[in-house]
């Protein structure tokens, strides 16, 4: 008989009641350091003060009222995000699925309106996730997401990730977009090298092709800057934004140029509960306080810190890890086994981590983890993989 609850997720046997910082805890207090913050969303960490307080205290005024009105909430939301950022204008959104849904319906709006409709294609590579919507799925193209979906939405072309020729290549005068995330979190913890990323930049606008960024797992803070582009100087002209924006409120946005949204006009997208009132007024909190220049600075100290301890890590279990990667606290350990196994082992010494492709361990921990926690993650990570040895030598 099928549960309640469609089985679509292979789901550990854990269950947490309560949360606090970087630790989530079970009904009976057991507490779990938590390194994957529900996969980078908690990126203040567990019930923080800061988010309950901007949460309750908009709960106790309005909650909803639907985009046929005016919104304070999500206006200063937008604001706070235009002044952070390259972009002119924000559309808030639910998640970041629903962010790639608009990114691709305001790439075609944009060739539409210039008078090429021929220009379609948006130019995406392998590895790359952007959601699980028809159109996200089509976007990254790899069959365990697309098999069993019939006839995907036309108008992509994946590159092999990193290969710069193959992507120069690939951009013709159909390409309406290149889609890229600056640094793959499915796929493994894969930075763009800043270069790289600039190549990119300058292709789009030799072509005149759009930039459109997927920052909705590397941005807000998770690598050491506000969005993970800015390390490479250059600007999108629309990027996609979710997970940590709103700390654990589901809360996306897709920013944009005002040339890239110029399409984009009454009528053309909507949405019922996208940029309600409770979930701006968190949004607006987590921003001002991951877009202070201090706290940045914090993330880049403790994301040296940890890498630090990882190199050691790995340096003494040679036989389970084999590197590291990343920045800031987006760091991934390559693992010489599967990181599954490195996951179910660190079940038992009370530590959670999140798998991803490439033979990867994703260690996405709150942004305001401690110091001593850091150890303390270190010490439980090397419990696990010594666990992870025994089983293979028994």
């Amino acid at each position: 008989m099928i549960d309640a609850v469609l089985p679509t997720y292979n789901r550990a046997p854990l269950a947490f009641d309560r949360g606090e910082g970087a630790w989530a805890i079970t009904a009976d207090g057991t507490r779990y350091l938590d390194l994957g913050a529900g996969i980078a969303v908690n990126a203040l960490g567990h019930a923080n003060p800061d988010l309950v307080a901007a949460l309750t205290a908009q709960a106790g005024r309005i909650w909803h009222v639907s985009n046929l009105y005016q919104i304070p909430q999500q206006q200063a939301l937008a604001q706070a995000l235009v002044d952070a950022t390259f972009a002119d204008t924000v559309f808030v959104t639910n998640s970041g699925t629903e962010a790639a849904e608009l990114a691709i319906k305001m790439v075609r709006k944009y060739w539409h309106d210039a008078g090429d409709e021929g220009r379609i294609e948006i130019v995406t590579f392998e590895g790359a996730f952007h959601g699980r919507s028809t159109g996200a799925i089509a976007a990254a193209g790899s069959e365990k997401m697309t098999r069993g979906y019939g006839p995907l939405m036309p108008g992509f072309r994946q590159v092999p990730w990193g290969d710069m020729d193959a992507l120069r290549a690939a951009v013709s005068d159909r390409t309406a977009a290149v889609m890229v995330e600056p640094v793959q979190g499915e796929g493994g913890i894969r930075p763009i090298p800043d270069d790289e990323l600039r190549a990119i930049r300058a292709l789009c606008d030799e072509t005149g092709a759009l930039l459109v960024l997927d920052e909705v797992q590397c941005g807000m803070g998770r690598t050491g800057r506000l969005f993970a582009h800015e390390w490479a100087g250059i600007a999108p002209d629309i990027m996609m934004v979710a997970k940590g924006i709103g700390g654990g409120f589901p809360l996306g946005a897709v920013l944009a140029t005002e040339r890239a949204a110029a399409g984009m006009t009454a009528g053309t997208h909507g949405s019922t509960y996208g940029g309600n009132p409770l979930a701006c007024a968190v949004g607006t909190r987590v921003m001002e306080i991951i877009s202070d220049p201090a706290f940045l600075a914090e993330v880049n100290r403790k994301g040296a810190l940890f890498r630090q301890r990882l190199e050691g890590l790995v340096a003494a279990r040679p036989d389970v890890f084999e590197g590291v990667r990343g920045s800031g606290l987006m760091l991934g350990l390559k693992c010489r086994v599967a990181p599954g196994d490195v996951v179910q082992a660190g079940y038992a010494e009370h530590l959670l981590t999140v798998p991803a492709a490439d033979n990867v361990l994703r260690l996405l921990p709150p942004l305001t983890i401690t110091d001593d926690e850091i150890a303390e993650a270190v010490a439980r990570l090397d419990r696990a993989a010594a666990r992870v040895d025994a089983a293979a030598a028994a």
